[in-house]
C-alpha cells in the first residue's frame, strides 16, 4: 500500500521554524512522506554539538561554506556538493568554518525529526524556549546530547 503522498514545492516553499537563532525550513516531513524520510534545510544556522539519533540515519548535504562534521572518531571537511552519513547510534556534531556561514540540506531517515524543531519552535513562540524545552524535545525525539 503506498501511503505517501505526491506534492511538489516551489523553490522557497516549505514550513519554517524558528527558534532562538536558527531557522530551519521543513521541505519534506514525514507527513508528505509516509514516514520514509524528512528534508530539511539549516537556513540560519549554528553549530551542532555532539549528540547521537536513537532512531534516525542522518544526510548532510553541502550547500553553501565550508563545515566540518565529526562521525564517530572521524573528521570530515566538507563544502558545497560534499555529502556526509551520520548511522543512526553514531555520536556526530558540525560546526562551520566560518561562524554562521553556510547551509546545510539534512535528509532523516526513516522521518519524524522534523518534530523536534516544531517542539522547539512552538516553546520560542510561547516565550518557554529554555533548557527544559531542549530536554523535552530531546526526550521525545531520541536525541542524545554529549556535551
Amino acid at each position: 500500500m503506498d501511503t505517501s503522498r505526491r506534492f511538489a514545492l516551489a523553490a522557497e516553499g516549505g514550513e519554517r521554524l524558528r527558534f532562538g537563532d536558527v531557522e530551519v525550513l521543513v521541505r519534506a516531513a514525514s507527513e508528505t512522506t509516509g514516514g520514509a524520510f524528512a528534508l530539511f534545510e539549516e537556513n540560519e544556522p549554528v553549530d551542532t554539538p555532539l549528540h547521537v539519533h536513537e532512531r534516525e540515519d542522518e544526510l548532510f548535504y553541502v550547500l553553501e561554506g565550508e563545515h566540518v562534521f565529526q562521525v564517530g572518531d572521524e573528521e570530515f571537511r566538507v563544502g558545497p556538493g560534499g555529502i556526509v552519513f551520520a548511522p543512526r547510534g553514531v555520536p556526530h556534531s558540525q560546526r562551520r568554518v566560518v561562524p554562521r556561514k553556510g547551509r546545510v540540506l539534512v535528509l532523516t531517515s526513516p522521518g519524524g525529526l522534523e518534530g523536534f524543531f516544531r517542539e522547539l519552535a512552538d516553546a520560542d513562540r510561547a516565550g518557554r524556549l529554555d533548557a527544559d524545552a531542549y530536554e523535552r524535545a530531546s526526550r521525545s525525539h531520541g536525541v542524545t546530547w554529549l556535551r
